[in-house]
C-alpha cells in the first residue's frame, strides 16, 4: 500500500507561518470585507459554477482535502489516506472530533450522502462530471444505473471512507478539493429537505459558517468555533460583497470599505501601480478567456465561419493594449503549465502576420456566402463587467473589416450563464479557471455530454479521444491522446480561445498571508488582518 497525507497538516502550518511571517496569534482578530463580484446562485455546493461562489463555499464547507495558501491539496476533514497498489481504491481516515456548525459530528456517511446526491440525475448538478473518476458515477448521473448504492463510495465506519475509481486517476486528490466533493449535513436535510440551505437552517463544516445572506448585496460569515483548526483561524469572519461595477469597487476600496478586490478596471492599472504601491497583485494562473459559438445555429455550424471569426481577432493587442495588464494571447485550448501536458496544441495559423490572418478570414467568410453586400450578422453576449465590455467592443471592431455586423448584448452574470446553459446565443463570452491541475479539466468543456459545453460542440472523434486518454494508465500515452483531442477541437474551431488569464487582485496592506498562486484561491482561513 502507498500512504499519503500524514504530514500535510504540519506542512500547511509551516506554509502559513512562512506566508505571514509572524506568530500565529499576533494579529488582531477582525472581519474582512471582500469585493466578490457577481451574486451567488446558492450556498448549496451542488448548485454552484463560478469562482465568486467558490470563494464563499470554500470558506464555509470543507472536503476530505483542501487548499493550502499556495492552492496545493492538503489534508482537511481527512487526516490521512491510503491508495491501493493498483491506484483504484482510496481509503480516507477522518479526523477525530470534526463537527458541523450545530455540533453534530461529521461522519463518513455524510460524504457518501453528498456524493450520491451529486450524481443523482434529479439534483441536476452541472458540475457532477468533475467526480466521474469515481466508479459508476457517470453511469448513475446519466441514468444508465438507477441504484445510487452502486456508486463507488462506502462508509466502512463513522471515520473511514472508501472511494473506488473507474481507473487510476492521477489528479483525483486535487479534484477532491472542489466543492462537488464537500460533505452535506444529511441530518439537517432529513429534517427540512431542500430548505436546508436557507440561512436560518444551514449548517456547515468549514472554518466559517454563514449568518447573513442578502441576495444582490452580500453574504456574511463568522468563525466556526467547532472547526478542528479554529485556534489558528485568525479572522473572525468575512463579508462577501456583490458588486459587478469595478470602478465603483475600486472607489470603495480606496475609501477603506473593502480589504480585497477580486478584479479591477484594467484602465486604472498604471494609476494603481503608482498610487497603491504593493497592493496590486497580478499573477499568471491556470485559466482561459474565450468565446463560445452556437454550433446548432446556422451559419455558425460551418467551420469556415467559426474559423474566420477566430482568425480575425488580433489577440496580441488585447493583453497589453485593450486590458493593459499583459495577458498572453491564447492559440490553444489548454493553457501552458498543466501537469503531465508539456505542449498544448497551437492552431496552425498562430504565427501568420495579422494582415494575412485577416485576408484568410475574409476569404473563408466569402466562401461561406458572406461579404459587404451580404454581411454576417451576430449577437455578441457578455456578462456585465467593464473589462468584458472593453474586449467585446475591440473584437467587434476587429470583425468590422470582414463586414460582420455585431450587436453587443450584456446581462448580469447569473442571467448570462443561465442563458448560455440554455443555448441562447450566437457568440458569447465565457471563462474557465482550472479546478485541478490537469489538461482534462479544460478539454472536458468541449465534450458533447458536458453541460459547460455552451456552444454544443459535438464531435464523436473528440469524445472518443478524451475517453481513451482517461482510460490510459500510461502518462505519456494519455498526454498524446489529449493532445490529439485538442488538435481535433482547434481544427474544428470548436470555440475561440482569446487569452490566458492573469489573476487580478488588489489587497490592502493590512491583509497578511495572501499568496499569489496558479489557481487564484485564497481561503480566509490563511489570512490575517493587522493594523
Amino acid at each position: 500500500m502507498m500512504t499519503a497525507g500524514r504530514l500535510q497538516q504540519a506542512l500547511s502550518a509551516a506554509l502559513l507561518a512562512a506566508a505571514i511571517g509572524t506568530p500565529f496569534m499576533s494579529a488582531q482578530a477582525a472581519t474582512i470585507n471582500i469585493h466578490n463580484g457577481a451574486d451567488p446562485t446558492s450556498l448549496d455546493p451542488h448548485k454552484l459554477s463560478g469562482d465568486w461562489e467558490n470563494r464563499i463555499a470554500g470558506d464555509i464547507f470543507e472536503g476530505l482535502v483542501t487548499e493550502d495558501p499556495a492552492a496545493q491539496p492538503i489534508a482537511a476533514q481527512a487526516s490521512a489516506w491510503t491508495v491501493s497498489d493498483d491506484g483504484l481504491v482510496y481509503t480516507f481516515t477522518l479526523r477525530e472530533g470534526i463537527q458541523w456548525s450545530d455540533g453534530e459530528p461529521v461522519t463518513a456517511s455524510d460524504f457518501v450522502f453528498a456524493l450520491q446526491r451529486l450524481m443523482n440525475p434529479q439534483t441536476a448538478a452541472i458540475y457532477a462530471y468533475l467526480q466521474y473518476p469515481i466508479k459508476n458515477a457517470q453511469a448513475i448521473n446519466t441514468g444508465e444505473l438507477s441504484d445510487l448504492n452502486e456508486l463507488g463510495v462506502k462508509a466502512l465506519d463513522d471515520r473511514t471512507l472508501e472511494i473506488t475509481l473507474e481507473r487510476p486517476t492521477p489528479y483525483f486528490i486535487g479534484a477532491l478539493t472542489h466543492y462537488t466533493a464537500y460533505p452535506l449535513p444529511q441530518h439537517v436535510m432529513a429534517a427540512v429537505g431542500e430548505d436546508w440551505v436557507k440561512i436560518d437552517n444551514i449548517v456547515t463544516n468549514g472554518p466559517y459558517k454563514p449568518v447573513d445572506w442578502v441576495p444582490g448585496s452580500h453574504v456574511t460569515t463568522v468563525r466556526h468555533d467547532g472547526y478542528y483548526d479554529a485556534a489558528n483561524v485568525q479572522i473572525d469572519g468575512a463579508t462577501f460583497y456583490v458588486l459587478e461595477d469595478e470602478s465603483a469597487a475600486l472607489k470603495r476600496y480606496r475609501a477603506g470599505e473593502f480589504d480585497v478586490l477580486t478584479e479591477f478596471p484594467t484602465d486604472q492599472y498604471e494609476w494603481m501601480l503608482e498610487n497603491l504601491p504593493g497592493q496590486v497583485q497580478v499573477a499568471p494562473f491556470a485559466g482561459l478567456y474565450y468565446y463560445v459559438i452556437n454550433h446548432n445555429k446556422p451559419p455558425f455550424d460551418k467551420v469556415d465561419v467559426r474559423k474566420a471569426l477566430s482568425m480575425a481577432i488580433n489577440r496580441e493587442v488585447i493583453g497589453p493594449q485593450i486590458l493593459g495588464t499583459g495577458e498572453l494571447p491564447a492559440y490553444s485550448w489548454v493553457p501552458p503549465g498543466m501537469a503531465n501536458y508539456d505542449q498544448p496544441y497551437m492552431v496552425d495559423w498562430k504565427d501568420m502576420p495579422y494582415t494575412e490572418k485577416l485576408a484568410e478570414a475574409s476569404r473563408l467568410l466569402d466562401g461561406a456566402g458572406f461579404n459587404s453586400s451580404n454581411p454576417l450578422k451576430l449577437q455578441l453576449r457578455y456578462n456585465t463587467n467593464e473589462n468584458h465590455k472593453r474586449i467585446a467592443v475591440a473584437i467587434a471592431a476587429m470583425w468590422k473589416p470582414l463586414g460582420v455586423d455585431v450587436e453587443l448584448y450584456n446581462t448580469e452574470t447569473k442571467v448570462h450563464y443561465d442563458e448560455l446553459q440554455r443555448g441562447v446565443l450566437d457568440v458569447a463570452r465565457a471563462g474557465w479557471l482550472a479546478d485541478y491541475n490537469d489538461a482534462d479539466n479544460f478539454l472536458n468543456l468541449l465534450k458533447s455530454t458536458v453541460e459547460h459545453n455552451y456552444g454544443r460542440y459535438n464531435s464523436p472523434e473528440f469524445d472518443s479521444l478524451l475517453d481513451q486518454a482517461n482510460a490510459s494508465t500510461n502518462v505519456q500515452q494519455r498526454a498524446q491522446l489529449l493532445h490529439a483531442a485538442e488538435k481535433k477541437a482547434m481544427g474544428d474551431a470548436a470555440a475561440i480561445p482569446i487569452y490566458y488569464y492573469l489573476a487580478r487582485n488588489v489587497v490592502s496592506p493590512r491583509v497578511k498571508g495572501f499568496v499569489n498562486n496558479a489557481f487564484d484561491i485564497h481561503r480566509t482561513r490563511w489570512l490575517q488582518l493587522v493594523d
